[in-house]
């Protein structure tokens, strides 16, 4: 398995989600300076002016209520919504100016700068598609449009849809050359969309305006891995130790490659630095405790495991871990529990089966060891059938599938 799949979110997804919202919250941070248009004049009377005067003059809840009376006055004129979705928005209060703007559009569809402001709202408040919506159509107008050309982009990077993301990304950063933000946002936009030239081409653009960007490294660091060049990824993430110990998964990033490696002890000590940093980094315990088993450290690794089993997070992986460690222990009965669900989570891995197999033939329980055992020749026969299969179709190239175990293969 891949460095980016585990950060991304695939197979045990150990960061997953937790990582691609941060990073997502990070750099929605390119577009909250944006500025919201203004908006046009309506009749010049006194009580339109007393409430564009409380506005200016920060008096929100004033304003509100001077622009709700106009609302109920005027019904059929837009302005007083607009000014109410405006401050609603200022307060962050993004589901209300969606509800006020919509009300404005609903009587002036094109009023100046309405749809934008409308858009922005939708952003801010995560309705990333309707976003789309409303700004796709002001971005074809004004093609240049930085402001448009970034909210388009990173409305599709909020959605998961980093093909459709980097384009306007890309525009973007052409045209914001020292824009260290936008320029990470588009090198995890290639990376996420599998552009691994992008990625490169992104991170030499931020090493040049930043030598030490421990970001850019991992990003590079996970594109590297990607494209099986493990030695050069695993170079990566040590250089983004070094630039920046503190930076959130740059330990567990190298780690899980020098884990891959077989390098257990060096990676022990890495997810351990991980958890130092964040006591709660499920991922990072989960891979040391595995990590001590590999290195035959039962008694280091069973509070840990213990511990993670009754997490609502639980894998297979644990499960697993913990049985060996009951086994090697000689509890067999709290042994078979946990590869019973070490199998329910995983009933693909060909070790949790190999496993259970020796322990029920180690119980005298011979008719169960057999089923379990002919589970692991069935699933070994089927990835051989796949690898035959493969490399039939590829003359010359050997094909090395992943295992059908993933990465708890033992």
């Amino acid at each position: 398995m891949g460095l980016l799949h585990v950060i991304a979110g695939a197979s045990e997804n150990p960061i997953g989600d937790m990582r691609v919202k941060s990073f997502l919250e990070r750099r929605l941070a390119v577009c909250l300076a944006l500025l919201f248009c203004g908006l046009p004049a309506s009749a010049q009377n006194e009580e339109r002016q007393a409430a564009i005067a409380l506005e200016q003059q920060g008096k929100t809840a004033e304003a509100e209520a001077a622009w709700q009376g106009l609302s109920k006055q005027y019904a059929t004129n837009p302005e007083p919504f607009a000014h109410l979705g405006l401050l609603e928005a200022r307060q962050e209060h993004y589901a209300q100016a969606i509800h006020y703007y919509r009300k404005a559009m609903a009587l002036a569809p094109e009023m100046p700068g309405l749809r934008l402001n409308l858009g922005l709202a939708l952003f801010k408040n995560g309705d990333y598609r309707q976003a789309i919506q409303m700004l796709e159509p002001l971005l074809k107008a004004q093609p240049e449009d930085q402001r448009l050309t970034v909210l388009t982009g990173m409305s599709h990077y909020g959605l998961g849809e980093y093909v459709a993301a980097t384009p306007y990304l890309k525009h973007a950063a052409e045209r914001d050359a020292q824009n260290l933000t936008l320029l990470l946002t588009l090198a995890h936009s290639c990376l996420l969309s599998n552009q691994y030239p992008c990625v490169l081409d992104a991170f030499h653009r931020i090493v040049a305006l930043n030598a030490e960007s421990a970001e850019a490294d991992m990003l590079v660091g996970e594109a590297l891995d990607e494209m099986h060049e493990t030695i050069a990824a695993t170079r990566e993430f040590r250089a983004a130790v070094q630039a920046n110990p503190k930076e959130p998964n740059v330990h567990f990033g190298l780690g899980y490659l020098l884990w891959t490696q077989s390098q257990y002890a060096e990676a022990a000590q890495q997810f351990q630095a991980e958890i130092d940093n964040d006591p709660e980094h499920l991922q990072a315990m989960r891979y040391l405790a595995d990590s001590q088993i590999r290195m035959n450290r039962m008694d280091d690794a069973r509070p840990l495991l213990e511990k993670l089993v009754k997490m609502p997070a639980a894998s297979s992986m644990e499960h697993l871990d913990l049985g060996i460690v009951y086994a090697e222990q000689d509890r067999k009965q709290d042994a078979l529990a946990q590869f019973q669900a070490a199998a329910k989570l995983a009933p693909a891995d060909v070790n949790v089966h190999w496993r259970m197999a020796r322990l029920y033939r180690a119980l005298g329980r011979n008719a169960e060891a057999k089923v379990e055992f002919d589970k692991a020749n069935t699933l070994n026969k089927a990835a051989d059938a796949h690898l035959l299969q493969v490399m039939s179709r590829i003359p010359g190239k050997e094909t090395h599938p992943k295992s059908t175990a993933g990465p708890e293969q033992k």
